[in-house]
């Protein structure tokens, strides 16, 4: 049987498949498909060479798209370990550029990161001393909310430079002025007991014009500051003290101290209904504590109740007694901690001694 003949060079014979009925079904050899693919900008590449699959005995089928890419370079082992160390993205977040290309991790440079602004007021050594408000209070200037409304009117003053806040950090108060006069250091603070008598506001001034409790105190007084208040009919003990510290100390109901009043009020209230106050009572949202009352005795249509209460809420007293049906027509506070009234007039003044001040000090609760 006569072959016919191909144009063109033709590489080796490679062995043909049996077809479907059996024996030797040889044909034309196929074009290269390498040349017809490539295109006429690449097929001057392919002239006078041997086809790559003939020549490496592979089948000269037309090769998938994409074949002849090489493949992917595969990670390094560890990558993903170093790459984890230094801080990378992995997981689901990987790239492809994060696979194949690895960084070898550098140290950053320059030393440890600085702590910020924020980081060196926060950690206390930026902050140092006390707020001047605080100070002033404490030397018995003014409360802390007139010392604010003077530095805000512009009449303190630190090394003859005008103050604006009432945030201004200072060690001591030295160099400050209130009106042009300078300003004590703080002293040893000092309390004074006051009898109240009724008809005196609780207060350093009244818009009104009303008389307040600085009208009755001597004019060689020290500046004091009231602790707690007493309406302006409620007459009694009230405390006066240099030390806004102290002032705020007493004031807490935290620390428990005691305060005993003597009301006389009009109506009828029987000594059961005084003693379910021990629990304490809720009044309109309000709840008030532990209050120990005992029914002393009647004159006429009016009684005479002693009651001892320890948080000394506003007008606690007369909106309990008001409650249980009575109308308070006086009210005198007795007792305030280990402080009495004794028989002193109203009006009178007295100071604590250093020594019983500084005992009752230590048994404060903190």
């Amino acid at each position: 049987m006569t072959v016919p003949k191909a144009d063109g060079p033709r590489g080796p014979r490679r062995p043909q498949r049996p077809g479907p009925t059996g024996g030797d079904r040889r044909g034309p050899p196929r074009e290269r498909p390498e040349a017809g693919r490539a295109g006429p900008r690449k097929a001057s590449n392919t002239e006078g060479k041997p086809e790559r699959a003939k020549a490496e005995g592979r089948p000269s089928a037309r090769p998938e798209r994409g074949a002849d890419r090489a493949p992917e370079r595969a990670p390094k082992a560890g990558a993903g370990e170093r790459r984890d160390r230094a801080g990378g993205r992995g997981g689901q977040h990987a790239s492809s550029r994060d696979t194949q290309i690895q960084r070898p991790f550098r140290k950053p440079r320059g030393g440890p990161a600085q702590p910020s602004v924020r980081q060196a007021a926060d950690d206390g050594s930026a902050r140092e001393g006390d707020r001047i408000a605080k100070l002033m209070a404490r030397a018995g200037v003014a409360s802390r909310r007139d010392i604010e409304r003077m530095i805000g009117e512009g009449r303190i003053a630190l090394n003859g430079e005008a103050v604006t806040t009432p945030a201004t950090l200072l060690k001591s108060l030295h160099g400050v002025t209130v009106d042009g006069k300078p300003v004590s250091e703080p002293e040893a603070a000092r309390l004074f007991l006051f009898h109240k008598p009724a008809g005196f506001l609780t207060a350093a001034r009244d818009p009104r014009g009303r008389p307040t409790i600085y009208d009755r105190l001597p004019a060689d007084m020290p500046r004091v500051m009231p602790v707690g208040r007493l309406d302006m009919t409620t007459e009694g003990l009230l405390l006066l003290t240099t030390d806004g510290g102290l002032k705020r100390q007493l004031e807490l109901p935290s620390t428990g101290i005691e305060r005993t009043y003597r009301a006389r009020a009009f109506g009828t209230v029987t000594q059961a209904q005084l003693e379910a106050l021990i629990d304490g009572i809720e009044i309109d949202g309000m709840r008030y504590g532990r209050i120990d009352a005992n029914l002393e005795r009647r004159t006429g249509h009016n009684q005479w109740i002693e009651m001892t209460i320890t948080e000394g809420k506003n007008r606690e007293v007369r909106r309990v007694l008001e409650y249980l049906g009575l109308t308070v027509n006086r009210l005198i506070r007795t007792r305030y901690g280990p402080f009495t009234l004794d028989e002193s007039e109203p009006g009178a003044l007295m100071e604590v001694r250093q020594s019983d001040l500084n005992a009752f000090r230590k048994t404060l609760k903190k």
